[in-house]
This record gives structure tokens, sequence and C-alpha cells, in this order.
């Protein structure tokens, strides 16, 4: 069966890789077009264009699909495999397929559709997440579930390594369901627009942490916000990003974002309720250090206040 492949970031790769394993028949891989990345905006290669090229595998990256709706129709997909592509597909490119267009969605749907799905059910303290194979249309992951697998977001869970776990997830699920899904042996379920949930695209502004907020809430953020944006604060005119810490039921009876310890073992902060030991940091053109090493160069003691919304 010819497949056609859509997707950009690391998290498609192992859905790519996948159609390799079964032996499928590659026509075409879609993927963004190059853009200016890091301090020297130089060009930077998507995940996916680098592996497409490593396997040779026909690459093309137009600035919009719709412009490629006659090139898509020449190459003649039964299907098209759509992982995180950047883009949302146009209907005319949706009806092309004889098997239309699927996609490999980093959560349970109908909870958490859109751009952030991982982020956000870490912020939002869920206890499981998972990868749902759907059927496009042409809402926003509004399609009916062709196969669904939960995977459980453990205590220190950040967004990097449920991001890790959830695209090699993606994988399996895309390959182990291909075969019936090509027979016709997958019987859709609608999904339940009533529980649905959203998850918009993280911005750096939603990082900056309010200190008012609960101990439980802000390792959330600590972690849903790592590696990126990553969770940020402030000691005095010195910005900090926090990248991990532990929730204390510690309370000190000091105004929230006051430094109740510092030591090798961690900053200990007061938090709206409880507090927050942070056990890794990093200061303006450092690197993440675990607190022992961050202190010997930034000597943070306890009775300062770090940034706090009031």
């Amino acid at each position: 069966m010819k497949i056609l492949f859509a997707g950009t970031p690391d998290f498609a790769v192992p859905s790519l890789q996948a159609l390799l394993d079964v032996g499928a028949e590659i026509p075409g891989v879609f993927t963004q077009p190059d853009r200016p990345a890091g301090r020297g905006r130089h060009l930077k290669q998507s995940p996916v264009k680098i592996f497409a090229r490593k396997h040779e595998l026909p690459l093309f990256q137009p600035n919009s699909l719709e412009e490629e709706a006659e090139t898509i129709v020449e190459l003649d997909p039964q299907l098209i495999v759509v992982v995180a592509y950047g883009n949302l597909l146009p209907e005319k490119i949706l009806e092309i397929p004889l098997k239309g267009c699927v996609n490999v969605h980093a959560s349970l749907l109908p909870r958490w559709r859109g751009a952030a799905p991982i982020q956000r059910a870490i912020l939002a303290g869920d206890q499981e997440s998972g990868i749902t194979l759907m059927q496009m249309d042409k809402g926003l992951d509004t399609g009916e579930i062709l196969a669904q697998v939960s995977v459980p977001i453990l205590e220190r869970e950040t967004s990097g390594t449920l991001h890790d776990k959830l695209a090699l997830e993606g994988g399996r699920v895309l390959k182990d369901s291909l075969q019936r899904l090509i027979t016709g042996e997958i019987n859709p379920v609608a999904q339940n627009s009533d529980q649905a949930t959203y998850a918009p695209k993280l911005t750096k502004e939603e990082s900056e942490l309010d200190w008012t907020q609960s101990a439980l809430e802000l390792n959330r953020r600590l972690r849903g916000f790592n590696p990126w944006p990553t969770a940020r604060t402030a000691d005095g005119s010195t910005p900090l990003k926090l990248w991990e810490g532990e929730v204390s039921e510690q309370e000190s009876g000091t105004p929230p974002g006051t430094v109740i310890e510092s030591s090798k073992n961690g900053i200990l902060v007061q938090c709206g309720r409880g507090s927050l030991n942070i056990t890794l940091l990093q200061r303006p053109g450092g690197q993440p250090l675990p607190t022992m090493d961050f202190l010997h160069g930034y000597p943070l003691q306890a009775g300062g206040r770090l940034g706090c919304k009031e």
C-alpha cells in the first residue's frame, strides 16, 4: 500500500520508522520548510527531513499543503499518516486517499485536543496520558478514534520524558494498527465532544511563576515547562530558570516567594500553600546546575524573596 507521511519534529520520527518497519511503500514525506533557529538564526532542518534523507525517501517541503494538492494526487497514496506536521490539512487533501488520513495524537482524545497535549496534561495534574490514532476530519482533533493506548504520568515526569515515551508509543500503536486499518477490521469510535478539553500552544509568558500558587501547582509547572519554555522567576534583577523541584509541606509563615532554606539539598521557597524545594536551576549564561554547584557561584541566601505576583 502507498502511504504518504506528513510530520516534522522528533515526535514524528518513530511513526515514520514504523512505516518502514512494516514495509510500506512511501511515495513522499512532507515536512515543514527549513526555518531559522538558535542564536545565529541559521536554517535548521526538521528531524523528519533528516530521517527521510538518511533513508532516501522522497521529500517535500511546501509552504502550504494546499499548493501541493496536484502533486499528492499524482503520488496516488491510499493512506496519509500525519504526526505533528505543524498545520491542519486542507479538506481537499483529506479527501484524496482511498483510506483517508490518520493522525497519531499525544493524548487520550477527546481530552487535550490541540497543539500542546503533553504539557497541558502535566500542568493539569493528570494521572495518565496516551496515544490516540484518529481518522482525520476537517476539525481540530475531532475525528473518530481508531486505537488508543494509555501511558501513566509518573510523579517526576517532565514534558520531555513524557514526550519521548509517547513518541515511541505512537510508533508502536501505528505499527500494530496499520494492517487492521487497511483491511477495514477497525471499528471507529466517535469522540464525545462534551468531554473535550483543549491544549493551546505554550507561551513564554506562562512560564513566569506565581509564588502565591500552591507548591503542588508550581511543581507541575516546573515539570510541564521542562524542557521548554522552562519555569522562570527572578532574584531581584537576576532572572532564573527552574528545572526541577520537590513539593514540601513545610510552612514558614513568610510571604510567598521567600527563600526558607538554601543548602546543598535544595533551595526551599515558601509558596501560597506548602513550599517548593528547587534542586536544579540556571542563571543567565550558565548551564542548569544542581543546587550545590549553583550555590558555589551564586550565593542565594535564606530570607531573600524571589519574584512574586501580588
